[in-house]
């Protein structure tokens, strides 16, 4: 048993791929150990890349050789940090049992290790104000020395250069300069594919991994994903080979990811589709001048009715709206509507779903960056293939479409002009 010391009060013991009880993967030793300026780490989903990043990083920021060694996270926009790199980092420090050493807040969010000094901290690049934030940002002690790009392909060319410029300077003995892409292929068209993967440099360590490496997955994804590979072949080229994909055939082109958090609308609908060994949904809409904005999320698997009401409840969705679900499951619309939610099972009709996806294409679709299930579903979200002929179809993939048909359900009630009781953000109590 190996012993790595972050101060006296808290060792950290290596059991040999087990670290408390966080677990490692040995196809990241190499990236883990790398020191090269760009470390590139292209996956597959279900890779365990992100896992493995933000437990490398927690283990560095709570070693005493680095101290004075501080991490910038940036994702496209910054308030979807909370549910993904700021909750994989607050994870790792649980699973390492480091809890005792660090200092975590939300408002803003922060990381703070208390023996080392080292700090997180979290930033976008979604317009000009973010990024003069990226260029101004600094730490108590020390200095940035290493970024993670979560989501990297997100970020344009010029963000990753207004980035890159900020690590400059000298630096002590031992102390490097490191940004981390992490990120799956998407688009082969991408700025990452021409500028980092495909070039060689001897500052560049790359590295690809996929669900099949990960040995700590479990079975129902890799049924999930075998299942995807006979229905959706291109898109599990990339989500399970990690191989560089097309853009195309995406059903909703019209996406824009933001922080809404703040903005009044004229009225709020409520979409829920149910599931138990797929992801179960429910979607917070609020409208303003006839757009959809998602702005709260509950997806979850695994949960009966109860738990999943429970779960609406403590975050806050609210009972005195109009919630359409999922006409398949009365006796769970029953429950909901016991709890006293305002549930109504979506009429099916002739042609249903190619005419609410018609309708949804017409308008602009908002997510808050804090929903992260949506968002990757959304973008996900393509039209079969045919395989004879290689030309899409007016047919959607239907996997991994959860929150998708979710926000198609809480349209419903605008998309048939159903009276809505117009109401404040105030005075639904949401936020």
């Amino acid at each position: 048993m190996n012993k790595i010391r972050v101060g006296a009060a808290c060792p950290l013991l290596f059991r040999g791929d087990v670290i408390g009880n966080a677990a490692f993967n040995k196809i990241f030793q190499p990236a883990n150990e790398s020191r090269h300026r760009y470390r590139v780490m292209l996956g597959s989903a279900g890779s365990g890349k992100s896992v493995n990043v933000a437990q490398d990083y927690i283990i560095k920021l709570s070693d005493p050789q680095y101290a004075g060694c501080s991490l910038l996270v940036v994702r496209g926009v910054e308030v979807s940090h909370l549910n993904s790199t700021y909750a994989e980092l607050t994870g790792a420090i649980e699973r390492l049992g480091v809890g005792s050493i660090f200092d975590t807040k939300l408002n803003p969010l922060t990381i703070r290790n208390n023996i080392t000094g080292n700090s997180v901290i979290f930033r976008g690049c979604s317009d000009a104000r973010a990024i003069e934030r990226l260029k101004s940002v600094s730490v108590p002690t020390g200095k940035i020395t290493w970024v993670w790009c979560e989501e990297a392909t997100e970020l344009k060319d010029s963000d990753f250069d207004v980035i890159d410029d900020r690590l400059r300077g000298q630096l002590p003995d031992g102390h490097f300069y490191q940004m981390t892409l992490t990120f799956n292929p998407i688009n082969s068209n991408h700025w990452i594919k021409s500028q980092l993967w495909d070039y060689d440099s001897a500052d560049i360590f790359k590295h690809k991994s996929t669900y099949i490496d990960n040995r700590y997955i479990d079975a129902d994804y890799k049924k999930r994903m075998e299942r995807r590979r006979e229905l959706d072949p291109d898109g599990y080229k990339i989500y399970g080979l990690g191989e560089w994909g097309e853009v195309g055939g995406l059903v909703f082109p019209n996406v824009t990811i933001g922080d809404y958090k703040d903005k009044e609308f004229d009225f709020y609908t409520l979409g829920t589709d149910f599931g138990f060994n797929h992801n179960h949904a429910t979607l917070l809409i609020g409208w303003s001048d006839n757009e959809p904005y998602v702005v709260r999320e509950v997806v979850i698997t695994e949960k009966t009715t109860a738990e999943i009401i429970e779960l609406c409840e403590k975050y806050r969705m609210p009972k005195d709206v109009l919630m359409y679900c999922d006409s398949a499951e009365p006796d769970r619309i029953k429950e909901f509507k016991k709890s006293g939610f305002k549930a109504y099972p979506v009429k099916k009709e002739k042609n249903s779903v190619s005419n609410q996806i018609s309708w949804l294409k017409n308008r602009c679709i908002y997510v808050d960056g804090r929903c992260i299930y949506t968002q990757k579903e959304l973008q996900a979200y393509k039209w079969r293939k045919n395989p004879q002929t290689g030309e899409y179809m007016d047919e959607p993939v239907s996997f991994n479409d959860d929150a998708v048909k979710a926000l198609i359900y809480g349209c419903e009630p605008v998309r048939k002009q159903t009276r809505i009781k117009t109401m404040k953000r105030g005075d639904l109590g949401i936020w």
